[in-house]
């Protein structure tokens, strides 16, 4: 049971508490940076399923947070059970995930059990934004921008600019209604141009190949014809000569006969053979004529899309390491991206699709497999190249590597040609 004094100081840090939240709550509704409607009515302009999730590991806290967003948005859930972390979160598939955990280690790891066990905080697109105190704002801010938050506020204790939460969960939400309506990035039209380099070729291969058929054609048409005619005539000058039977009363009348079974029975045949294939040569002309235009238009697309960099991502724990892979693909008509964790790539991925990733398999937090299968999990992503690296090379890691998706095995020290040799085969032309 508390004593006296606990009983005393709870009481006395739910009254600040209680006094903050109220001031917040006021703040906010007087700034009209947030647009906020008087009297404290949700913000219409967002989607009716826009959602907010706050975890904590305090309820009060969780509460505090909720109660300052409710102002402002009309969905805002709380999460507070360890146990059920994940499981809020796929329940909920919030828009927006708000740490408001004590310390910023807290929050890395709720935010690193997520990854983890979560079924859809892969899939679903969402920001999360991380409260910090004014001792771990540099933290915070490094954080962000290596892409493990998406964004952090300085919220203990609460300041005068209360309203600095709300008006960050707007950009965030703003941000994600602009992915969704976004056009397709020019990465992903350079990748379909780059497949539609391989057509010109593929057609140009094919219609020779269709006019060697239809000379081939003609050719044996005309050798039948002659080889049929030569054969008749040798019988025919055969019928004329000693070997004529006696029994044959008029050899001019037989020539004339077989002349015209000749005329009748194969010239004609023939003939027609030979113009029915004429249509189709003529076709293959006017087909190569009327897709030149369409080729040309192939050709300025594929010439476009040379001007957009294929996108390697490398994931590595180890900047050394991270630096080697650079120095080796650098200059190499690519554009190279970098993580340092499973997280940290996810991240990427989610808001660039690179066509190419080189990822380690011993990573920090989620290790390199568990990262591949979830990239694999998701259709949008499933298509890119994965090929893992590692410094062991033991069969079992090899299998759980190529099971999970990977397309390719490279082992540590990294061979400058082997390397460059699995770059190319996944980028053809790079």
């Amino acid at each position: 049971m508390p004593s006296g004094a606990g009983l005393f100081h709870r009481a006395a840090h739910a009254r600040r508490s209680a006094a903050r939240l109220d001031r917040a709550v006021a703040a906010a509704d007087r700034c009209g940076g947030c647009a906020t409607r008087r009297g404290g009515r949700v913000n219409r302009r967002l989607p009716a399923d826009t959602g907010i999730l706050v975890a904590s590991d305090k309820t009060e806290d969780a509460a505090l947070v909720k109660k300052l967003l409710d102002t402002e948005f009309g969905k805002v859930c709380t999460s507070t059970d360890p146990d059920q972390t994940a499981a809020d979160f796929d329940r909920n598939r919030p828009d927006v995930l708000v740490l408001a955990f004590d310390s910023i280690e807290k929050s890395e790891r709720h935010n690193l059990g997520l990854y983890r066990h979560s079924a859809t905080i892969h899939v679903q697109p969402h920001r999360t934004i991380v409260l910090c105190g004014k001792e771990e704002v540099q933290r915070a801010f490094r954080l962000c921008r290596e892409g493990i938050f998406d964004d952090y506020v300085l919220f203990w204790p609460m300041t005068h600019d209360a309203p600095r939460l709300p008006m960050s969960v707007h950009l965030a939400l703003r941000e994600l209604a602009g992915l969704e309506a976004r056009a397709p990035s020019a990465e992903e039209f350079a990748a379909q141009a780059r497949r539609l380099a391989t057509l010109e070729e593929m057609l140009s291969q094919q219609m020779a190949r269709g006019e060697e058929h239809i000379e081939s054609v003609g050719r044996a048409v005309a050798g039948a014809n002659e080889d049929a005619g030569a054969a008749f005539d040798a019988f025919s000058q055969r019928l004329e000569g000693d070997e004529l039977p006696e029994r044959v009363g008029s050899v001019e009348g037989l020539r004339r006969e077989i002349g015209r079974l000749k005329s009748e029975a194969i010239d004609a045949p023939l003939h027609s053979l030979s113009e029915s294939v004429q249509p189709l040569a003529r076709w293959a002309g006017e087909f190569r004529e009327a897709t030149a235009p369409h080729m040309e238009s192939v050709r300025a697309l594929n010439a476009l899309a040379g001007e957009i960099k294929p996108t390697v991502l490398v994931v590595d724990d180890d900047a050394f390491q991270r630096k080697i892979i650079g120095s080796i693909l650098e200059g190499k008509n690519r554009r190279l991206l970098f993580a340092a964790s499973g997280i940290e790539a996810l991240s990427i991925v989610r808001e660039t699709r690179p066509d190419l990733i080189l990822m380690d398999v011993m990573l920090p937090g989620i290790d390199g497999v568990e990262v591949l299968r979830t990239i694999k999990a998701v259709p949008r992503l499933a298509g890119i190249p994965v090929v893992m690296t590692t410094g062991r090379s033991e069969k079992d890691i090899v299998m759980k590597s190529l099971k999970a998706g990977a397309s390719g095995f490279l082992v540590k020290p990294l061979a400058r040609d082997a390397l460059l040799a699995r770059v190319r085969e996944a980028l053809p032309g790079s």
